[in-house]
């Protein structure tokens, strides 16, 4: 197998630099009329067929022999099973990980809170979590059992009832390690189909498969259109696109170190994005001979070769403010400062989804183990989007409570907004509680 590299060289200081970037960052999520008719067809009959249109969709899209909805049910002890099957130490890696990402979740359980005014009304917020939350698991080969992690866990912490995860078993082939981490999670149901009948299950619910509140968890393009389609239906965590990475680093950073980072992400598929600034021209020149260098070591070279070719860069920029401007424009998905004081600059960090702190600080320690959510925003969306967390697994409901003497007076108020939009019923329904003495004021 030969590789090569040709990753593209931009800088900040060419007049052209703003539209070169925002044609490297261009890239759209969008299906083509095939795949989304195509979606609309299977929700359709998922709807309306129930199991029977599960167990057809399966047999057809992924190999399966199964005879009814029941073989396509994994039990509790199924996955019990699955902690047997692994090796000690993997069971130990996937322990490991769960608790620190249980730990750091916890600290984002938001709780009910009121407070008092003076003449006794009552406000405040009601959070409750969802009844229940439906979890998206790519299957086969292509299986991820920390993203099990990362969705289960959360929604376990903010109090969800039941977990329902969904995971393709394509030919059958079952990933033990899948099954493990949804047993150290905490799901509570699991069904072996996937693709867009398995959002339309979640979505509408079967005869077996239960209605669920949110859909959360990554897929292919099927899958992504299909969370599309029963948006508000359900909710969805987002929409998410390829893997990115952008290293800001100040030249000082071993260039083995960096090229590794960035192959990190761009093995994941060759839309991935792997980007490199730095105000040190001949750390990029280092970096890229580094890049050339380690390619052809790696097991996904051909995938890597055309992501670092295809969406890839290395910036020079004229000084670490500037590169810090640059990674507020990119809003990446994954971001690392590896630098001497990352701490000193973090502040000027505007938009990013997570940020991974000093040269020792690899990104795929956030991916598997180090306790943040791996889910986060990509193609720009860190602009407006946060990782997911319990907070997207509970929801808020406020609390008004008026005393008599309140409603008097907020009486008032509302009458004079009520009249000034024309909705009468609106103000009489305030005016009726007005107070008797008070209307002579």
């Amino acid at each position: 197998m030969t590789v090569s590299t040709a990753i593209a060289r931009l800088n900040a200081a060419d007049p052209d630099f703003a539209r070169h970037l925002d044609h490297l960052l261009s890239w759209e999520s969008v299906s083509d009329d095939a795949v989304n008719q195509r979606v609309l067809d299977i929700i359709k009959a998922v709807r309306e067929r129930g199991d029977a249109a599960l167990v057809e969709f399966t047999q057809r899209f992924d190999g399966v022999e199964a005879k009814g909805i029941d073989d396509l049910i994994l039990g509790r002890e199924r996955l019990e099973l699955a902690l047997t099957r692994i090796t000690p130490t993997q069971r130990e890696a996937l322990e490991i990980a769960a608790s620190r990402v249980r730990s750091y979740h916890e600290r984002q359980k938001q709780d009910s809170w009121q407070y008092t005014e003076a003449d006794g009304t009552v406000l405040g917020q009601k959070v409750t979590p969802l009844d229940r939350a439906g979890l998206y698991v790519p299957g086969g080969k292509a299986s991820y059992p920390s993203s099990v992690l990362m969705n289960a866990i959360p929604a376990k912490v903010a109090g969800v009832s039941e977990v329902v995860m969904v995971v393709p078993t394509p030919r059958g082939e079952v990933n033990e390690l899948v099954l493990a981490a949804a047993c150290i999670a905490g799901v509570d149901r699991v069904f072996t189909i996937g693709g867009a009948q398995a959002v339309a299950a979640l979505a509408y619910g079967t005869e077996s498969v239960p209605q669920v509140d949110k859909i959360v968890g990554p897929g292919n393009i099927y899958v992504a259109t299909a969370k599309r389609h029963v948006f508000g239906q359900v909710g969805i965590d987002m929409i998410a696109g390829p893997s990115e990475i952008l290293v800001v680093c100040d030249g000082q950073t071993d260039p083995d170190w960096i090229a590794m980072d960035l192959f990190s992400q761009a093995e994941h598929d060759e839309d991935a994005q792997a980007i490199l600034v730095s105000p040190d021209a001949a750390f990029l020149d280092r970096v890229a001979a580094s890049i050339a260098k380690l390619l052809p070591t790696m097991e996904r070279a051909e995938i890597i070769e055309k992501s670092i070719n295809g969406r890839g860069a290395l910036i020079q920029v004229r000084d670490m403010q500037q590169a810090m401007d640059v990674a507020n424009r990119i809003a990446p998905e994954h971001l690392e400062l590896s630098v001497a004081d990352p701490q000193a600059w973090l502040p000027q960090i505007r938009h990013a989804g997570a940020i991974f702190m000093g040269r020792h600080t690899s990104e795929a320690l956030g991916d598997y183990c180090a306790g943040p959510n791996h889910v986060l925003p990509t193609s720009g969306t860190a602009r407006f989007s946060s990782p997911l967390g319990v907070y997207d697994f509970q929801k808020r409901s406020s609390i008004i409570y008026c005393s008599e003497q309140a409603a008097s007076e907020l009486g008032h108020t509302a009458s004079v907004l009520a009249r000034g939009e024309s909705l009468t019923a609106h103000a009489r329904s305030a005016e009726y509680r007005i107070l008797t003495e008070s209307k002579g004021n």
